[in-house]
């Protein structure tokens, strides 16, 4: 059983962080924040350069056709950059959603190759979440209503923005009026559409997690390495450098399970909820984690503007409550351990089906 991604994968995710290395340091995230619409369409652009506007858009569409396991690498490295960016909900989730349409909609030819070259953003709107991200600057708005799809232009809405603690996420609350007009997909149809999207959804918040936890444990090290007190290297007290050391622990464990739950939702596992569930509980726990230790490390300074640490604590708080809060996961969770017929256990951790063909684990070479 192969327990590694493959050597293309790595190599792309490795292009990717080299790339975002240069072209997302914190002090240009920032200029980008205090903009007017938070985005920068010569950021977008660059990301379009590097093959991600059009990574997961068939290849019929002018994208490269690839998959969840490709992506989660990446979603990795977009949360370790804090990347202010839609580019998530447009060439992940709702670049998926168009893709599973049937052949002869008319928006895919549309819109897809538009999202495959960069140039449309795409916003999402699904009642898991109370506002929609970048609906204020979305050239499209893919809607949720009794389970149908619907595609509304941005001059058929009305938006309200809604602040958030995390100045990178543009979020507000859109009024509109569903009709024949804008539906493209009924509710049989669109159904498990969206059960879909709300796996990718979960699936991408738990691997931007992982990569924000790794993120703020690296800024605890450095700043631990750096900082003196009594005349001694803070990360030589046990209070700062064993808190540190769990949130390592923490991440280890949480990055296979997210590995994992991309597997699941790439291949159609039946229990591919519970699996982005648990995968949401654990990232969420090494975030959480990571960020209170290494604002212990650093001290009241690490939530000042100047400091970058603020940045990705921000966002990884803000992440909590997107696509399913920590409640609706647990909920998820509690419902399979306690199913009559659940086979839990070792045994059952790397089946497709219980009993049946085996799943493989898989797990990234470290940072």
């Amino acid at each position: 059983m192969d327990f590694t991604f493959e050597s293309h994968q790595t190599a792309f995710r490795d292009a990717i962080r080299k790339f975002l290395m240069v072209e997302a340091a914190p002090e240009m995230l920032r200029e980008i924040w205090e903009t007017k619409s938070g985005r920068s369409a010569e950021l977008r652009a660059k990301l379009a350069d590097q093959g991600l506007t059009a990574l997961s858009i068939p290849e019929d569409f002018g994208g490269i056709g690839l998959g969840d396991l490709d992506w989660v690498l990446v979603l990795q490295e977009l949360g370790y950059y804090a990347i202010p960016e839609s580019l998530v909900d447009t060439a992940y989730l709702a670049a998926g959603l168009l893709t599973e349409l049937s052949g002869d909609v008319e928006i895919k030819r549309e819109w897809l190759p538009r999202i495959a070259a960069g140039e449309a953003r795409v916003a999402v709107g699904h009642p898991i979440n109370p506002f929609v991200a970048d609906a204020s600057t979305a050239d499209l708005l893919l809607m949720w209503h009794n389970d149908a799809v619907h595609a509304v232009r941005p001059q058929d809405v009305t938006l309200t923005p809604q602040p958030s603690i995390d100045m990178s996420r543009r979020l507000c609350q859109v009024e509109w009026k569903p009709d024949a007009g804008t539906r493209i997909a009924d509710a049989r149809i669109g159904a498990p559409l969206w059960q879909r999207l709300l796996l990718r959804g979960g699936l991408a918040t738990a691997a931007q997690q992982v990569g924000l936890a790794q993120r703020m444990l690296d800024l605890g090290v450095d700043y631990a390495a750096q900082r003196k007190q009594f005349g001694k290297i803070i990360g030589t007290f046990q209070g700062v450098k064993h808190p540190l050391a769990d949130v390592a622990v923490a991440i280890e464990f949480a990055e296979p399970v997210v590995h994992r739950a991309a597997y699941c939702v790439g291949h159609g596992h039946d229990r591919a909820a519970h699996v982005v569930a648990q995968a949401r509980m654990q990232s969420s726990e090494a975030a959480h984690k990571a960020a209170r230790a290494s604002i212990q490390a650093h001290g009241a300074m690490g939530y000042t503007w100047e400091a970058d640490l603020q940045m990705f604590m921000k966002r990884a708080w803000v992440l909590d409550a997107g696509w399913g809060d920590l409640a609706h996961h647990k909920a998820r969770i509690a419902e399979d351990i306690f199913d009559d017929a659940a086979a839990l256990g070792p045994s059952n951790t790397f089946f497709t089906h219980y009993g049946e063909a085996p799943m493989p684990r898989v797990s990234a070479v470290g940072r």
